[in-house]
Formats: C-alpha cells, structure tokens, sequence
C-alpha cells in the first residue's frame, strides 16, 4: 500500500478512538517507528510499503493502549525513555517541574525523588546536575524499568524500594526532595479517557476522596526532617489543592511556599524552603 494512503487510513481507524489531531499525531509516530518521517508523507507519498508489520501495533492502538506502550518507549526532557504498564508514561508537566528544579538549583549536590516510576524526573536531574540522586519507588517492576533507564540514559542514580506510607528510616540529609505521587482522586475518574484507566498503574495514579493529601502529608513530614537546613521540597500537585498543598508545608515549618502553574494555566506545582 501506498504511504499516504495508509498514513489515512490509520487516522481514519484511530479516530474510532481518538480526536483527528491526536489521531494524526498517534499515525505519525507509528510510522516513524519504521523509518518514515513526516515529510516523506509530502516528498514521497507513493513509495510502498508492508503494512502487515504495523498491524499489529495498530490493533493494540484501536484498543485504546497508548502509543508510548505500544511503542515501549517515550520522550521526556533530552532522552528517550523505556516505558510499560508498570510505570507511568511522563508528562510534559513533569517536564516543567524537572526544567524549574535545573534552574534554580544548578549547584545542588543531593537530590531524592520519591515516587520514581520510570525514573524520569531522578534520571533526568542527574543527568542535568552534578548531583548525586536517589529515587525510591514502591513497586519493584516499576523500579527495574528505572534501573534499565539509568543503564540505557548512562547516568548514576541509587534505586531503592520504598514506602513513603510507611515513614522509611534513612541516615541521608538532601538539598532537594521532589516527588510527583498519585494525586488524582477516585471521583476524577470518569472525567479520564479510556487509555489511561486501562493500562496506566492504579497505583500509581489514585488517592481516595477521603484523604487527597495523603501523599503528600507523608512527604512532607519525612522532608521536614530529612532535607538539609534551607533545602528544598518540589511537588507536583492535583490542580485542586494547591492552597491546601502549601498550608500542609507551612504547618510544618517550610518557608517561601510558591505554587506554580503548568503550560495550561492550571496549579501544578508546589514548592517551598525548609
């Protein structure tokens, strides 16, 4: 089959699923995952090719797995990082929070990130920083997606499986703690998409009605005595409870509170001084 034609047919297919624009963005990176760039779909609109090799990926799509899954790979920040149903698949939010911690701390020499998933916000920030980092996660198969990340990316970062619920003893003192914990709650469910509550971890991803901050309030009381006198906390928040997020540090001494916004101009993050 001709590109062009089958680049329009997979758009057509994909919007079963998906809106035109992401459809067409979803078409795009399936066929670049077998040589074809964008402006071949303009330079060479009639050159053949086997779409029997695709359709197998185009059946996992058409059943609403991401891209990113099927694939087993995303891009975040400056790399390309290896991705499965066992971590989250990192968002250009997190990216902001990554770029705003690299910024204002070019200096910082100890950095922990709780909650590391793929392991995109340690990996990236010890790539970026001449920093040592660690990154705790709770889930074992989610910390050996990081491992390989680290390995493929060439970067150091000390992994380590961890509960945060559980008030983890540990003998470091950081500059820089920052996690992105599951903050979406169980009523926001049925305001997602079908892709993501499908195959993206639960675990990962949800806090009960019941106590929002659950997370967060844990984070904060093991920052409030493990970062280092004016270190600094980084969260990425749920757009709903950004004051309450702050509130929560200041009661606990952290100073400088600041909430920031994400490239859609809702409260994303929350940062603060010990």
């Amino acid at each position: 089959m001709k590109l062009k034609i089958f680049y329009q047919n997979i758009v057509r297919q994909l919007q079963e699923v998906y809106l035109l624009e992401e459809a067409q963005q979803i078409a795009r990176l399936l066929l670049e995952e077998y040589g074809y760039e964008p402006k071949d779909l303009i330079l060479d609109p009639e050159t053949d090719l086997n779409e029997q090799k695709i359709a197998q990926k185009l059946d996992k799509l058409l059943h609403s797995e991401p891209i990113q899954y099927v694939l087993g790979k995303t891009f975040f920040y400056e790399n390309t990082f290896l991705v499965n149903p066992n971590v989250l698949i990192p968002r250009p939010e997190t990216e902001e929070l990554v770029d705003q911690i690299s910024k204002e701390n070019p200096n910082a020499k100890s950095i922990l990130d709780i909650g590391t998933g793929s392991g995109c916000i340690a990996i990236s920030l010890a790539q970026k920083l001449n920093a040592k980092v660690w990154a705790w996660d709770i889930s074992e198969k989610a910390l050996e997606v990081a491992q390989k990340n680290a390995q493929k990316i060439g970067v150091e970062v000390f992994f380590d499986q961890k509960d945060i619920l559980k008030n983890p003893i540990f003998d470091q003192k950081f500059e820089i703690i920052v996690s992105n914990p599951p903050y979406v709650t169980n009523s926001e469910k049925k305001l997602m998409q079908k892709n993501v509550l499908d195959f993206e971890p639960y675990l990962a991803l949800f806090v009960s009605d019941h106590d929002p901050l659950l997370f967060y309030r844990h984070i904060a009381d093991f920052a409030a005595t493990h970062l280092e006198k004016n270190g600094k906390i980084y969260l990425e928040i749920n757009e709903e409870f950004g004051q309450k997020t702050a509130e929560l540090l200041a009661e606990r001494g952290f100073e400088e509170l600041k909430i920031g916004k994400d490239f859609r101009g809702k409260d994303r993050f929350v940062s603060a001084k010990k």
